[in-house]
């Protein structure tokens, strides 16, 4: 496999192939991932690539062990996400009273929930998967130049976070955008899908604002008090493609996680494939047309002490694809904002409720979230417990 670092990656095709073919030349021999992943990063095509190619067997990277995807999971389960209607809340102050009752128990019990009649139209929604799904699916050569491993650059093309720490890499691709505070210029965006792009994430956002105030309220807060948080104050998107699987039996398209946010909102197109774990298992999040996901990120679950939670999910690998998702995650993660205190809310605690986590920091929070373990094996907030 050394020999293919040294190969010109300019051509997609070539590379790829001559990425498989070593791949399958180093089984007769001593495996060493780190030269397979780096190798299959130096392609700068991602798992996109891998299929174009005619793949047939995964490369070992991607394998996960022994996988139980029906692991304390039953298809017949009648367990469902709950779905929250925000339709007049806006106007009507009774409904806007359940509907908070409705998302408190979301909340402490599930940490998902889906929300219709949420002011993003069905349309935008269905321009940015559109838009997502054109992105990875146009000329190799044009994805190419947006591949990076930069975590500085306001937007960027890769596959999976860091494949290097992790057990076993994810069969997906994804294109993220730092949006806020500090926003990319709009030529910074691939055109293919920069108008949406700027929509979407700016709707979204408003959306964002509404969820917060209505967190707020659950907890017995003034409306306005997450939304003025700065921590809360920062926006960005990850924007995954997963093709289809050859062997979706060995791999994931995302490893079991919770989100190091606050609070993340999810566009998802028809596909499915994301499970929740709720009460020892494992729920399929069943994908409504024109809804958004959201779900409570460890940050919240932090300064709320507890009583919102922040639970593991996941994204099946399939044999049929692509399926395209669009995370949206509200956390300030700019370098001069990592260093403000996160701890439980002085609001919430009482000698009946005392801290169960210590006053921290994002950054400390963040660095914990991609420690060497990898996303698969952290246990969240566990070293903030008191």
């Amino acid at each position: 496999m050394k020999q293919l670092l040294k190969r010109n990656l300019d051509q997609p095709r070539k590379a790829i192939e001559a990425f498989i073919l070593d791949s399958e030349a180093s089984k007769n021999f001593t495996y060493d991932r780190t030269t397979e992943v780096k190798a299959f990063d130096d392609t700068k095509l991602g798992v996109k690539g891998l299929l174009d190619s005619g793949v047939t067997k995964i490369p070992r990277m991607f394998h996960h062990g022994q996988l139980d995807m029906h692991e304390i999971s039953k298809e017949d389960s009648k367990l469902s996400v709950p779905i929250i209607d925000l339709q007049d809340i806006e106007t009507n102050s009774s409904l806007r009273v359940e509907v908070v009752d409705k998302i408190r128990n979301a909340c402490q019990k599930w940490g998902f929930f889906q929300v219709i009649n949420h002011g993003v139209g069905v349309e935008v929604l269905n321009e940015m998967i559109c838009g997502i799904r054109s992105f990875h699916e146009q000329d190799a050569e044009l994805r190419k130049v947006f591949y990076s491993r930069d975590n500085n650059k306001k937007v960027r093309y890769f596959s999976n976070v860091n494949p290097y720490i992790s057990k076993g890499a994810n069969w997906r691709d994804t294109i993220s955008f730092f949006l806020t505070p500090d926003p990319p210029n709009p030529e910074e965006i691939p055109i293919v899908c920069r108008d949406i792009v700027i929509e979407y994430s700016k709707k979204v956002r408003t959306l964002g604002g509404i969820i917060f105030e209505l967190f707020s309220e659950a907890l017995g807060l003034n409306p306005s008090y997450l939304k003025e948080l700065e921590s809360t104050d920062g926006q960005f998107l990850l924007c995954h493609y997963y093709p289809t699987c050859p062997e979706p039996e060995l791999t994931l398209g995302t490893s079991k996680h919770t989100d190091g946010d606050f609070m993340t909102i999810l566009l998802e197109d028809h596909m499915g494939g994301l499970q929740v774990l709720h009460e020892n298992q494992w729920v399929d999040v069943h994908p409504m047309h024109g809804s958004l996901i959201v779900n409570v990120g460890d940050f919240l679950q932090l300064i709320t002490n507890g009583m919102f939670v922040s639970v593991y999910h996941r994204v099946l690998a399939r044999n049929t694809g692509p399926r395209i998702s669009i995370a949206s995650f509200f956390i300030n993660t700019s370098a001069h904002d990592t260093s403000k205190v996160v701890g439980p809310l002085k609001e919430l605690l009482s000698e009946e409720n005392p801290p169960i986590y210590r006053d921290t920091t994002v950054k400390e929070v963040m660095a914990h979230y991609f420690d060497e373990k990898g996303l698969d094996e952290n246990i969240p907030l566990q070293p903030f417990r008191l």
